[in-house]
């Protein structure tokens, strides 16, 4: 049996919506779970029974602790999971496992994001351009990483989650790298996650995150001559976007700042075999 590593990440200010999503992954029929659930500068304490704690006395971002609670369990598929996610379905994780199992080249597993409090389906979690029918599967160039299964051999070839970005565009990366591996990414429309649809922008760090966030995915990971492209195209997307937020254009623009001028870690850009492997999948990776 494939044995599944869940990595539930957490700072402690959602008690009764952690211990709903830790219930829902308890309640997972038919699988071999080893769970964590990761403190980010929180000890987790009141976990329920097979639910181990992973303390980090400093907040590392959402990338430096779901890498800490990747390194504390075991698994051949690795869960990352947010603390505010939940599921219903008892056969998710199982009906997941399935999909690696049957499907050698399969890396990567994002499920559909629902919020039952809402009347659609979040479409910023749908993973391509043209967003369409969300109960529509394809291949994914970036990720939501609060419900994502991921290969455990496909993980540690991409290096895990890039610490450097601390929160913000990881899943561009992750998806990236995955692709670059070999492997393949996928959006599952067929399985259902819940989350809040609530807007990122409730986070303080959200516009800079996001502007310096997107100059550094580029930095670290694209062929040179696509680094000023990919920027520039999202530039000006984010710019007709904006229209009617302008206040967050200033902090985007600090951050956007930040992102040429700063270190961005460790550079190992995508093969532009990969990159033609993403074009002929209708994401060319400048958008």
């Amino acid at each position: 049996m494939t044995s599944v590593g869940v990595v539930v990440l957490t700072m402690g200010s959602r008690p009764e919506e952690l211990r709903r999503g830790l219930e829902s992954m308890l309640a997972q029929k038919d699988v071999e779970l080893d769970i964590v659930c990761v403190g980010n500068g929180w000890d987790p304490v009141d976990l329920p029974a097979g639910v181990r704690p992973v303390f980090l006395p400093e907040n590392l971002g959402a990338c430096g602790g779901r890498n800490a609670g990747a390194a504390a369990v075991t698994g051949d598929v690795l869960f990352f999971f947010d603390d505010d996610a939940w599921l219903t379905d008892p056969d998710f994780v199982s009906r997941a496992i399935c999909a690696f199992d049957n499907w050698p080249a399969l890396g990567i597993l994002q499920p559909r994001v629902h919020d039952p409090l809402s009347e659609s389906d979040a479409t910023r979690w749908i993973p391509r351009v043209r967003k369409g029918d969300p109960y529509e599967s394809s291949a994914a160039f970036s990720v939501w990483e609060g419900a994502l299964l991921v290969r455990r051999s496909t993980f540690d070839a991409a290096g895990g989650f890039g610490d450097e970005l601390f929160y913000y565009h990881e899943g561009i990366e992750l998806a990236w790298r995955c692709w670059d591996s070999g492997d393949v990414a996928w959006y599952a429309g067929n399985l259902e996650a819940h989350h809040p649809a609530a807007a990122p922008t409730r986070h303080d760090m959200f516009y800079r995150m996001h502007g310096r966030n997107r100059v550094w995915v580029a930095r670290r990971n694209l062929p040179t001559p696509l680094i000023p492209v990919y920027v520039g195209t999202w530039t000006a997307l984010h710019l007709i976007k904006s229209r009617r937020d302008r206040a967050g254009l200033r902090p985007w623009f600090d951050g956007w700042k930040e992102g040429w001028r700063n270190d961005p870690g460790p550079r190992r850009p995508i093969s532009w075999r990969t990159a033609g492997r993403m074009a002929l999948r209708g994401r060319p990776p400048v958008i």
